[in-house]
């Protein structure tokens, strides 16, 4: 009998229409469009304004679109996981309601949330389940509405993030396709560097925090920086190394998009050429969760069955990682 493995079988995505251009930001905060270009790569985000709309609108639009391209009945789906930073609230599921909504009324579900890695932590958590042979559909959703944690005052912030959702399935192999090998890290100690603080058991809503704006995401960018450089491209070395890979082995690097010069950073250390490197983040900006089904939705058409790919990622906490998969279908 074959080894199963986890192979990602569909995409799909979901994209707020208005759109919050650099130039935008300029009549906003005390920046321009040569400035956020050249530090972060970024000349476009999307962000959804309607309200009363949160993550979950967001990832049940990204699971519709995947449902209707791959014409399956959600009632196969056995498992739901929504990776997100922004739930829809605290103490109420946002996959539970997303698979609701979306009619997944044979699956359970439940909420990761990893930072910025919380998509290929869940890669790695969907791949376990379908491996164990439990269950042979399981839908993951990467879905953030950054623009709920951000201050549109705070320069350093508001022209990184932007919203968004992204949806994969995973369903068995028996090719030895889909997820070959993982590199997963956490470090507690960087905690201080990148968080969104108040509102947590830790440290309650008050009058005060939100007059102040203590709610919205922090991060000093220069620490959070250098150690996304680092480690992004430490665990994808790792990953090459360890299942004896080449750079010409390798034909796609799926990178978490934060940073344009993280990305090329990773990709020089791996001594890839850049058409071998996915970019959308001057469209998106830094959508979270999210960034990684994005971009396998916008170069779907160009991945082909076998094809190596490397994903990479940080968040804030510090988690990251890489992960290794071989693509298991023609578009």
């Amino acid at each position: 009998m074959s080894k199963i493995s986890a192979a990602i079988t569909a995409v799909g995505a979901y994209l707020p229409e208005y759109v919050l251009t650099n130039q935008i930001l300029e009549t906003m905060v005390d920046t321009n469009d040569e400035w956020i270009t050249s530090r972060t790569g970024i000349k476009e985000r999307r962000i959804l304004k309607d309200e009363g709309k949160g993550t979950s609108f967001l990832a049940i639009k990204a699971a519709k679109d995947l449902i209707s391209k791959r014409n399956i009945d959600p009632k196969d789906i056995e498992l739901v996981i929504v990776a997100t930073a922004t739930p829809d609230m605290k103490a109420a599921s946002t996959a539970a309601y997303t698979a609701f909504e979306i009619g997944a009324t044979n699956a359970f579900s439940f909420d990761m949330d990893a930072a910025c890695s919380s998509f290929l932590y869940g890669m790695s958590v969907a791949a376990s389940y379908i491996e164990s042979g439990r269950y042979k559909n399981v839908l993951l959703i990467g879905a953030d509405k950054m623009s709920s944690i951000v201050n549109y005052k705070d320069r350093a912030t508001c022209i990184i993030f932007g919203d968004g959702a992204g949806a994969v399935l995973f369903e068995p192999n028996e090719e030895n396709l889909g997820l070959q090998d993982e590199y997963l890290r956490s470090d507690g100690s960087g905690r201080p560097f990148l968080q969104a603080t108040y509102g947590g058991s830790s440290y309650a809503l008050t009058p005060e925090v939100l007059e102040s704006g203590g709610h919205y995401a922090f991060q000093e960018g220069r620490t959070v920086f250098k150690n996304a450089v680092f480690n992004m491209a430490d665990a994808a070395i790792k990953i090459l190394e360890r299942n004896k890979l080449t750079n010409n082995d390798v034909d796609w690097l799926v990178a978490h998009q934060a940073n344009k010069r993280i990305i090329d950073a990773t990709a020089n250390k791996m001594e890839l050429e850049d058409s071998k490197v996915m970019m959308n983040i001057e469209k998106y900006g830094n959508t979270t969760s999210a960034t990684l089904p994005l971009l396998l939705n916008d170069y779907e058409a160009n991945l082909k069955k076998g094809d190596n790919l490397i994903f990479a990622a940080f968040g804030g906490g510090f988690n990251w990682g890489s992960i290794y998969l071989k693509w298991a279908y023609n578009s």
